[in-house]
């Protein structure tokens, strides 16, 4: 379960990479949301490919792999569809247009993370028990709650 959540938040940090990221130096008369949306399907395409290395997906794993890069594939176009009607409304949106804009990317995120874990459990389930420790280590994120002062809450509630 633990490795799940990790797994969780680690999706939702990569979507809300993808959500921040900036458009490219592209071809001008592409629109910027587009540009961006390029970057961003680029960046997910490397995080998918260096994610199957690191975890060294055999070939009997690669069907319950594939099932997983198609849910992050997805997943980043949900969370585009959002970020570019954010987009699109800057500059007429009010505050109120704005935040609930923020909160349909919010809620993109976390359809994506719940959808990760579903595709990512069986997948985690089948692999060894190397694969499993480093599973765990990717998506643990052990530094970032220390970055975050986690485990310093963790400490004083005791």
């Amino acid at each position: 379960m633990k490795t799940l959540i990790a797994a969780l938040l680690s999706t939702c940090i990569a979507c809300s990479t993808y959500a921040q990221a900036q458009a490219p130096a592209m071809d001008s008369a592409m629109p910027a949301t587009a540009k961006a949306d390029a970057k961003r399907e680029m960046n997910n395409e490397k995080h998918i490919t260096d994610l199957h290395a690191k975890l060294k997906i055999t070939a009997d794993e690669e069907t319950l792999w594939s099932g997983v890069a198609k849910t992050m594939r997805d997943s980043t176009a949900d969370v585009d569809k959002v970020v570019d009607k954010r987009i699109a409304g800057r500059g007429t949106a009010t505050a109120i247009d704005d935040l609930n804009a923020y909160a349909d990317i919010a809620q993109a995120h976390v359809d994506s993370v719940k959808k990760f874990a579903m595709v990512f459990g069986p997948l985690y389930a089948a692999m060894s028990d190397e694969q499993k420790k480093t599973a765990d280590a990717i998506f643990t994120h052990r530094d970032q709650d220390k970055k975050h002062g986690h485990s310093a809450m963790k400490k004083a509630a005791s």
